[in-house]
């Protein structure tokens, strides 16, 4: 069932943006969710709870707005004629090795030319760089060889906790906390100071998960599970400062607390150690080459980039041919920016248990920032759990049917933000009993001013997605026998028509750090 909402003819007006971003435009209009005030402030509307949409600016490497750094080459690497893995991680180790210096060791630097590897190139320690000579003509390619395996891995070890001391718990008093929060209120604060990190938890209840509808779900005859009854959401801040019992956190929370669906449970802040993560290691400059992919999704094929257990760190200026997965980050991933990563599929897996996705999410505060998939047979961008928060998707191209779309159990807080797919859709959806029962797969979710062929942002139950100043038409999918199509509501603001600002994460980043944030990220 298609919906048609926007008319081509009311985009006019070519707009660029900073960075080169072309949007064809008629004037911009204001969107009650956010809009800029007579004194060029942002202003946001609020749901009865105080839910708005989220300050996503904190997405990105140090948090949103901070440099990619330059860093020094300590090691130079040529290609040989044979598997060069071996010699390109003796170079990693041997800059591990090295002492490091305002957060860096230093950069391995491939020279021009290919080089050919069967081996996963693995960046273990903090502060070191894997740099090319570029990622074009007369560039570094990196050609993967042997038998399928991750091309990079940016990996640190397993996050471990201190076991928690229970003293050390603090019940949170708000009857409700909206999605956007920056505080909670616990019963004493006494041993919590600005500095400390704090887990914030509650339990998925059973209560909960009935308000969500997703207690019925129902596959060849047999109840199919969501989330499992109890388990914990689990957000991970820094205390800013500490007034009497208010906490005030370093980043937003992406989901709202409701007390009530928790009883006889409390939602709790436990102050906690924070554990030891990778920090401040990158991939750049060069092009990644692998063969097809062929088979299922499960078969085994040559996978891109990998973030986990790891802050603070980056790809960028990156090509990737034919890697079944570009870049996923991992559910301890937090921090990463994604900056000009192109990538081309020439071929796609066979339907079986589904398709693949270029840029994968698990993690948190991820920026993809000028990016682009070229090609059909994937999800350009997906979510694929609850520990998905608060990542944006800023200015990117992706040409091919495919979607964005997150995918799986209620990931929170995710901005699309200035993205052309012209052959493909945004979807914010209920997934039902696809995959292993997706359920709702996002909420508090923003596609604003995106320009799509196809759109479809369904409204969760006690939460909102929102669709605002895009292009596109909506397109609700197969109906079932007697089911209508939803009523577009108040989260469908201004379509057809660009708003102001015309970037919200570049506007969100520019009131919160000032001008030069934006010059930090090439704004």
């Amino acid at each position: 069932m298609k919906t048609i909402f926007i008319s081509l003819e009311r985009w006019l007006l070519p707009v660029v943006l900073a960075g080169g971003f072309c949007l064809q435009a008629a004037a911009a209009a204001q969107s009650e969710w956010a809009h800029l005030d007579a004194d060029g402030k942002l202003v946001y509307k609020t749901l009865p709870g105080g839910d708005r949409i989220l300050d996503f600016s904190h997405a990105g490497y140090g948090g949103g707005g901070v440099s990619l750094p330059v860093v020094t080459v300590q090691k130079t690497v040529s290609p040989s004629d044979g598997d060069d893995s071996q010699a390109i991680q003796s170079a990693i180790d041997a800059v591990a090795a090295l002492p490091v210096k305002d957060g860096f060791r230093g950069v391995v630097l491939l020279a021009p030319g290919t080089f050919h590897c069967a081996k996963e190139i693995n960046l273990s320690q903090d502060g070191i760089v894997l740099r090319g000579a570029g990622a074009g003509e007369g560039g570094t390619i990196i050609e993967m060889t042997g038998e399928p395996h991750n091309c990079v891995n940016i990996v640190g070890a397993s996050l471990k906790y201190p076991k928690e001391n229970p003293a050390a718990t603090y019940p949170i008093t708000d009857n409700y906390i909206s999605s956007g929060a920056l505080s909670v209120s616990v019963k004493d604060a006494k041993g919590l100071a600005a500095g400390d990190t704090i887990l914030i938890r509650w339990p998925r209840t059973a209560k909960w998960i009935h308000s969500m509808g997703m207690d019925s779900l129902v596959r060849n005859g047999k109840p199919q599970s969501w989330i499992g009854t109890n388990s914990l959401a689990t957000f991970e801040r820094t205390i800013r400062s500490v007034q009497g019992d208010r906490l005030t956190l370093d980043a937003p929370l992406t989901d709202a607390i409701d007390a009530a669906l928790l009883a006889p449970a409390t939602a709790v802040a436990v102050k906690t150690a924070p554990p030891k993560r990778l920090a401040h290691c990158g991939l750049e400059s060069l092009r990644i080459n692998s063969l097809p992919p062929s088979g299922t999704l499960v078969a085994k094929n040559n996978l891109g980039v990998l973030f986990d257990n790891c802050e603070d760190c980056w790809v960028r200026n990156v090509a990737m041919h034919d890697t079944l997965g570009n870049v996923r980050v991992m559910q301890g991933g937090r921090r990463i920016t994604l900056d000009q990563v192109d990538a081309v599929h020439t071929a796609t897996v066979a339907k079986g248990a589904g398709y693949p996705s270029d840029f994968t999410l698990r993690g948190s505060q991820t920026l993809i920032n000028r990016c682009s998939s070229t090609g059909s047979g994937s999800f350009f961008v997906a979510t694929m759990n609850g520990e998905a928060t608060l990542n944006a998707v800023l200015n990117c191209t992706f040409k091919g049917a495919g979607a964005i779309q997150p995918h799986a159990r209620w990931s929170t807080g995710l901005l699309i933000d200035g993205c052309n797919l012209p052959e493909g859709r945004i979807d914010l959806i209920n997934r039902g009993t696809a995959g292993s029962g997706h359920g709702w797969a996002i909420g508090w979710a923003v596609a604003w001013n995106c320009s799509a062929k196809y759109f479809n942002v369904q409204p969760p139950p006690g939460s909102i997605n929102w669709c605002i100043g895009c292009l596109g038409e909506m397109d609700w999918g197969k109906l079932k026998k007697g089911e209508v199509p939803p009523k577009p509501g108040p989260w469908l603001s201004s379509p057809g028509t660009p708003v102001e600002p015309a970037s919200l994460y570049l506007e969100q980043l520019r009131e919160r750090l000032g001008p030069q944030a934006l010059a930090n990220i090439g704004y």
